[in-house]
C-alpha cells in the first residue's frame, strides 16, 4: 500500500477536537513543535511551527523543507519560517492576535527552547500536550488500519524467526538477522518514543539467556546488558546455548507510521519446565485481561489483575522483573510506543472503544532469562479485538 497524506477529512477532525478541547481549558491558541504531534495533526514532519488557534484556521509555518510540503492537503494554511522570533508578525498578518494564554508541548520541549518562546509570547505559556495525549490515545477507524498493517508485518517477520536461531549463534547475529528481515519487509526503521532521554532506542530487545535477566534504566520488564556502560540496553554478544529462552521483544512499525509491540520466546533444543510453566501463566494473565478489558474498566484494575494471577501462581517475585519490578503490564501505543492508556498501579483512567494497547505479562529469572508475551490490540465496545496474530507458544528450534 502506498502511503502518502492521511486523508483531509481525516486530519480536519483531528484539528477540530483539538481546537474545541483548547476552548474547554482555557487556551487561546497552541504552538506545537514535536515531530510526531505534527505528523497527527498535519501528516507530515518537517522542521515547522504549527499554531492552533481555539477558534479560526490553523497556520503550518514552515523552515524546511517548504517543498515537501502539499498544502492541499493539510488542514491549515501553509507558510514558510526563518526563525521563531517572526511568530508575531506572522500570526498578525493572518488577524490572529498573540494568545494571553498559549498551549505547548511542555512535557518535551527543552527549556531553553521555552525560555527563548517566553520572549517571543508575553502571555501565560500552559502545557497542552496532556490534551494531546488524550485526542491521540483515542484512535479513528483509518488510525487502526494502519495499526493493523504493522500488526501483519510483525507477524510476517516472527514468521522467519525460528530460522535464525540456532546454538552458537550469538546475540548479535541474530538481531542483525532479525532487523534485516523487518527492513525488507518494510519496518519504517524509526521508533518514536516520547519524553526526555527516551528517544535512544532501537527495534526493541532480543535476550537470550542470562541477557533477559539484566534489568537497565529503561522502564521496562526487560533491559538487557548492551555492548558497554555507554549504551546499556538490548542486545549484547552473548552466544546463544540449547535450553534457554531466547526473548524477542520487538516494536514493528509499517510505512504509516504506527507502531506494534510483540514479544516471543523461543528456545534451542527445549526449555526448563519452571520456565515453560512461567510461560504458560503468563498466557493466562493475557487471557484474564482480555477477558476482563471493556470500555469503562479501570486501567489499575487490570494491573492488579495481572499482579494477583501471578502471586497465585507463585510467582509475583518475578513478574515484571526481578528487584526492579515495573508496576505496569500495557500501554497504549501507536504513532509513539508509549502512548496512553498506561496498565499501571493505581491508574483510574478508563478503557475506550479505539483505544490500542499492547498486554505485556512478563517473567524474569536473573541469571537465566525472561519469558512471556506481548500483543498489541484495540478496544473494541465488546472488549478486545487482536491484532498480532503469530501464536503465542514458546517456539522450540532444532538443537
Amino acid at each position: 500500500m502506498a502511503v502518502t497524506y492521511p486523508p483531509l477529512a481525516e486530519l480536519s477532525a483531528r484539528m477540530e477536537r483539538f481546537q474545541e478541547a483548547l476552548g474547554e481549558a482555557g487556551m487561546e491558541g497552541a504552538l506545537i513543535l514535536q515531530a510526531a504531534d505534527l505528523v497527527y495533526f498535519c501528516g507530515t514532519y518537517q522542521n515547522a511551527h504549527l499554531y492552533v488557534p481555539a477558534r479560526g484556521r490553523p497556520l503550518l509555518m514552515v523552515r524546511r523543507s517548504l517543498g515537501r510540503v502539499q498544502p492541499e492537503r493539510v488542514p491549515a494554511e501553509v507558510s514558510p519560517l526563518r526563525k521563531p522570533e517572526e511568530l508575531p508578525a506572522v500570526l498578525a498578518s493572518r488577524g490572529l492576535p498573540l494568545p494571553r494564554v498559549l498551549g505547548m508541548e511542555l512535557d518535551v520541549l527543552p527549556v531553553n527552547l521555552f525560555a527563548r518562546y517566553r520572549k517571543i509570547f508575553p502571555g501565560q505559556i500552559v502545557d497542552c500536550s496532556p490534551l494531546i495525549r488524550k485526542l491521540r490515545a483515542v484512535k479513528s477507524p483509518y488510525e487502526i488500519d494502519l495499526v493493523r498493517e504493522s500488526a501483519a508485518l510483525a507477524d510476517a517477520v516472527l514468521a522467519q524467526v525460528p530460522g535464525m536461531i540456532r546454538a552458537g549463534r550469538s546475540e548479535l547475529e541474530l538481531a542483525a538477522s532479525v532487523e534485516a528481515a523487518a527492513r525488507r519487509a518494510g519496518h519504517l526503521g524509526l521508533i518514536r518514543v516520547r519524553g526526555f532521554n527516551q528517544q535512544e532506542f532501537f527495534y526493541g530487545c532480543i535476550l537470550a539467556g542470562p541477557s533477559g535477566g539484566v534489568a537497565s534504566y529503561y522502564d521496562s520488564p526487560l533491559g538487557g546488558p548492551g555492548f558497554s556502560p555507554a549504551f546499556p540496553f538490548g542486545v549484547g554478544r552473548h552466544v546463544i546455548a540449547p535450553g534457554e529462552p531466547v526473548m524477542v521483544d520487538f516494536v514493528v512499525v509499517a510505512a504509516g507510521g504506527y507502531q506494534v509491540d510483540v514479544s516471543r520466546v523461543f528456545a534451542v533444543g527445549s526449555l526448563p519446565p519452571d520456565l515453560v510453566y512461567a510461560h504458560r501463566v503468563a498466557l493466562e494473565i493475557q487471557e484474564a485481561l482480555v477477558k476482563a478489558a471493556r470500555p469503562g474498566t479501570a486501567c489499575g484494575e487490570l494491573y492488579a489483575l495481572a499482579c494477583e494471577v501471578a502471586a497465585g501462581a507463585g510467582l509475583a517475585a518475578h513478574f515484571m522483573g526481578c528487584d526492579e519490578q515495573v508496576r505496569f503490564v500495557g500501554h497504549g501505543v501507536g504513532l509513539e510506543l508509549n502512548e496512553l492508556p498506561v496498565l499501571a498501579q493505581g491508574v483510574k483512567d478508563k478503557l475506550a472503544p479505539g483505544m490500542v494497547v499492547a498486554l505485556e505479562p512478563k517473567f524474569v529469572f536473573p541469571g537465566r532469562g525472561a519469558v512471556g508475551i506481548e500483543n498489541t490490540f484495540v478496544v473494541r465496545e465488546n472488549g478486545l479485538e487482536r491484532l498480532t496474530a503469530y501464536p503465542d507458544e514458546v517456539v522450540i528450534c532444532p538443537a
